[in-house]
């Protein structure tokens, strides 16, 4: 008997006939079957996007991300190894270790660098959001030491509050919310500088008004940073020198009314301006004298780590306002020669941030932060050289206080974050350079060669 075989078609394959053939399976069970592939190619897609999160971890950063962490980091463990031998003869004179003092200093160390890291992954975007809310946080943490029981007076000043045995600074914190906010304010007006009124408004009454709450405290040297912020965001902005020149020389005018009309100042300016200082050696002199001697002793190479004298209660505020005194003393010129060369690091690398950003809010919140810092440590110094009059500013990074070293660190961090935004461009036009100069240097050692 002969069997007919089915017509073939180009699409059909002939089955072997030890084959038989499965019969099809309903489309619900196929369903599985397709998606089989896709949910086995989930694990490759994962292991891809944390392969390149990872490059965007450990991606290079730009030369300023490096100068200013690392000038950030080494001033700060100066400043650490600078507290401990100015308050170790203190310490041990009340009957504690030696140690005791710094270790809050330590602890608030430990806190801040961290979190400067973490500023620094932040994105721009991040920072603009929180303009607003780091303002309004600023001045809320200042009115809180207006409230009995929680504000602390010292020295005629109201600017510290104790929380749970914890003493902290809230106008530091006001610092660079001031910065973020201004920076944000001139950045959405951007279009508009031109204009003095979008220019001034809501600029100068919200500057008046948290300013205004420092001054209430009698801290006259913090408002005058504030005031050094605002003016360095409003320089940086690109606005009309005339439009400029009327804040300054209305936070000059107020500086002098404010001396005018307390006593007390005026007598601690015309001390500062006497030539012959010893007359009032037990009065308003008694500190800058002191400051001055302590530099004078230390000379060229200092009289060694831990072997100056006038921190054996001599010098008031050894640890806080006038730390550098300390360092000439035990460290000498070359000592103070090293601070000043890494706050100058610190200027450069900010600067050029400044310079290289193509963002307006980057740039004027660098240039406020910037100001801040550097021109704060400039009046430390010139307060302890005499320069200036006595102030109560402490020196970034290097004083005695937890709040200080926490809002400079984190300040540090949001500049960390503007140098991490830096147009590609720059970076691979710095990369380029690197590699020209290796290149220049591989070919002068095969000449020598």
């Amino acid at each position: 008997m002969t069997t007919t075989e089915p017509p073939r078609t180009r699409a059909t394959r002939p089955t072997p006939p030890h084959r038989t053939t499965p019969a099809p399976e309903p489309a619900a069970a196929a369903q599985p079957a397709a998606a089989a592939p896709r949910a086995a190619d989930k694990p490759a897609r994962r292991g891809l996007a944390a392969r390149v999160s990872l490059g965007r971890v450990f991606a290079p950063v730009p030369s300023e991300f490096l100068l200013i962490a690392s000038t950030a980091l080494l001033l700060t463990a100066f400043g650490l190894v600078m507290v401990l031998s100015a308050t170790s003869a203190t310490a041990t004179a009340k009957g504690e270790a030696p140690w005791e003092m710094v270790l809050k200093q330590v602890m608030f160390a430990a806190v801040s660098i961290p979190l400067m890291f973490i500023a620094s992954r932040l994105p721009v975007a991040f920072y603009k959001r929180m303009a607003w809310p780091a303002l309004i946080f600023g001045v809320a943490a200042q009115m809180l030491v207006f409230v009995p029981g929680l504000g602390i007076e010292a020295d005629g000043n109201r600017n510290w509050i104790n929380v749970g045995g914890v003493q902290a600074q809230p106008s530091e914190f006001l610092k660079l919310g001031l910065a973020i906010w201004v920076a944000f304010v001139l950045f959405r007006k951007r279009t508009l500088l031109a204009d003095w009124r979008h220019v001034y408004i809501p600029l100068v009454p919200v500057t008046i008004l948290a300013i205004g709450t420092v001054i209430a405290g009698h801290d006259l040297g913090t408002a005058m940073i504030l005031a050094i912020i605002v003016l360095g965001a409003l320089f940086f902005s690109g606005v009309k020198l005339r439009v400029f020149l009327l804040p300054t020389i209305g936070a000059v005018a107020f500086i002098a009314f404010y001396f005018l009309t307390s006593a007390d100042r005026m007598r601690r300016f015309f001390s500062f301006l006497n030539p012959n200082c010893l007359d009032d050696y037990y009065n308003d002199c008694y500190q800058p004298l002191h400051g001055i001697w302590g530099l004078a002793s230390g000379g060229v190479f200092g009289l060694g780590l831990g072997n100056s004298r006038e921190k054996y209660d001599w010098l008031p505020a050894a640890a806080n306002d006038y730390i550098f005194a300390i360092v000439g003393e035990e460290l000498g010129l070359i000592g103070c020669a090293v601070v000043l060369a890494l706050f100058a690091l610190f200027a450069v690398g900010a600067f050029h941030v400044i310079r290289k950003t193509d963002d307006p809010f980057v740039r004027i919140a660098a240039g406020g932060i910037t100001v801040w810092i550097v021109g704060q440590a400039l009046i430390n110094i010139g307060v302890v050289l005499r320069v200036f009059p006595v102030m109560g500013v402490p020196l970034p990074f290097m004083s005695q206080g937890g709040t200080s070293l926490l809002s400079v660190l984190v300040a540090c961090g949001v500049l960390l974050a503007f140098a991490r935004s830096l147009p590609a461009s720059v970076a691979r036009r710095e990369a380029a350079i690197a590699e020209a100069r290796a290149a220049r240097e591989r070919a002068k050692l095969r000449a020598v060669r």
